[in-house]
């Protein structure tokens, strides 16, 4: 017991010191507001405020929505690779996995490339019509925020879709076949009861992941969209107020810790 001790107090020191200090910094300092003392005034002025509201509610939605588009969309393109016979199949497969190690940025900046104000589509547009301008304006708004983190976070849920299809029976489809039973009911009633617990825990992850995102809306410069890390980076940054950046960076934890603690319950009963 001496000894298992012993092994676990270097990663434990390492640990504490390269995370829970630094975080127990953040909570001490949101407990101090500027005039000195310890108070929990900064945590009412910033719960008080009509920005952290917006931000919250910013948040809440953005996340929800991406998850949403997330599911379907990675459900649709799973089907795809998994059961329809094309060339490629296997290397698509295989590119979700390198697709995960991108960075959110640079699928910001693809967008921008193609949707951007001087992006592609709309110099396609303006080639053609002689127009001044492009129509497509939608990546600066809210809405483009939501293109990307859909994006970006698809392949996310496509990937412990594929390992679950992987390991479904084919025999079930070929049963459900010969009984007369057709594309859409087969997946309504064999393959989606068999992908929900991969769905679930793709979902959990996606919702963990677009809660914190905060690379996307940096980079695709969308107008009032206030999301609460950008909040935490425009108190301590630009506002110089680093207690009420603590109090809203600890809200981000509790609410990020309480659904990671939900997605490894979705993950474990799933057997991801």
């Amino acid at each position: 017991m001496t000894r298992r001790l012993l092994w676990a107090a270097p990663p434990v020191a390492v640990l504490a010191l390269v995370f829970l200090y630094p975080l127990a910094l953040v909570v001490q300092q949101s407990f101090r507001p500027d005039g000195g003392g310890t108070s929990l005034k900064p945590y009412t002025d910033v719960f008080a405020s009509a920005a952290f509201g917006d931000a919250l509610w910013t948040t809440v939605w953005l996340a929800l929505a991406a998850t949403a588009g997330c599911l379907v969309l990675g459900f649709v393109l799973a089907l795809i690779i998994a059961f329809v016979p094309f060339p490629g199949a296997r290397a698509a497969a295989r590119f979700i996995d390198v697709f995960l190690s991108f960075p959110s940025f640079l699928i910001t900046l693809a967008l921008l490339f193609v949707y951007g104000r001087v992006g592609m589509a709309n110099g396609l547009w303006t080639d053609v019509t002689g127009a001044a301008e492009g129509p497509f304006r939608f990546l600066t708004t809210p809405w483009g925020v939501l293109l990307a983190e859909i994006t970006y976070f698809t392949p996310f849920v496509m990937r412990p879709l594929l390992a679950a299809f992987s390991q479904l029976d084919t025999a079930q489809l070929e049963a459900a076949g010969s009984l007369g039973a057709r594309a859409p009911r087969i997946v309504r009633c064999v393959i989606l009861p068999e992908a929900l617990p991969a769905l679930a825990a793709g979902g959990s992850l996606v919702l963990v992941l677009c809660l914190n995102e905060f690379g996307i809306v940096l980079f695709t410069g969308a107008k009032g969209v206030t999301t609460l890390p950008m909040l935490v980076y425009s108190k301590a940054i630009l506002e110089s107020d680093y207690p009420g950046a603590c109090v809203v960076a600890v809200v981000n934890v509790l609410i990020s810790v309480g659904l990671y603690g939900l997605y490894r319950v979705v993950s474990r009963r799933a057997g991801a």
